[in-house]
């Protein structure tokens, strides 16, 4: 697996297994960010690549869903081998995150919740294509951050396809971001994470 696992500050509190989307690698300046900051709050971060992206180094997956899901599920592996006898997030920037939440729907042992940064709801221009098929299967809590610019899916569009997952989804909205979230605001995503997972247990 091509990743980096991010040492966690202090007390170990959780693990997280967070990657890119459908454009990007672990490498983009957003997941280095929000793994510092997860890290500087007390969680083991694995940053990797999914499948696709091991395998090429542009260009966006082309039907290789089920194979970027079996990654998912490696790296989750991964972290209980790892950093053992502590909770297991599954954490991804658009179609990272996706896959993330169809493995989570799936097998909903694999992680204690999930944290899905900006979610492609549907492809821009298309509302009608709506990607949310697996929602009323997802058992694991689901914390979303969602720009109000994002192409891929308004707030209130997001909103809406919430009401069909039957486990707790919040949504943390970020003024003014488009699809993707500015750097700066990773330390508040760890924040709002850290405020969410308390509000479950």
């Amino acid at each position: 697996m091509l990743g980096w696992l991010h040492a966690p500050a202090g007390k170990t509190r959780g693990a997280m297994a967070l990657t890119h989307g459908a454009g990007g690698n672990c490498d983009a300046p957003l997941l280095v960010a929000v793994a510092v900051a997860f890290a500087g709050a007390g969680h083991a971060v694995l940053r990797y690549d999914l499948p696709f992206r091991q395998a090429r180094k542009a260009g966006g997956p082309s039907g290789s869903a089920k194979r970027d899901q079996e990654g998912i599920r490696a790296a989750a592996a991964v972290l209980r081998q790892e950093v053992p006898g502590v909770p297991v997030y599954l954490a991804g920037h658009s179609y990272g995150g996706r896959q993330s939440s169809m493995v989570a729907a799936e097998n909903p042992e694999i992680a204690a919740a999930l944290l899905l940064l900006s979610y492609p709801l549907h492809p821009p221009g298309q509302p009608e294509k709506r990607r949310v098929e697996h929602f009323p299967a997802l058992r694991v809590p689901v914390l979303f951050a969602h720009g109000t610019r994002d192409a891929f899916g308004s707030v209130a569009e997001l909103e809406e396809a919430m009401a069909s997952i039957p486990a707790r989804a919040e949504i943390r909205v970020v003024e003014g971001a488009q699809h993707g979230l500015p750097v700066k605001t990773a330390g508040q995503v760890a924040d709002w994470f850290a405020a969410f997972v308390e509000s479950i247990q």
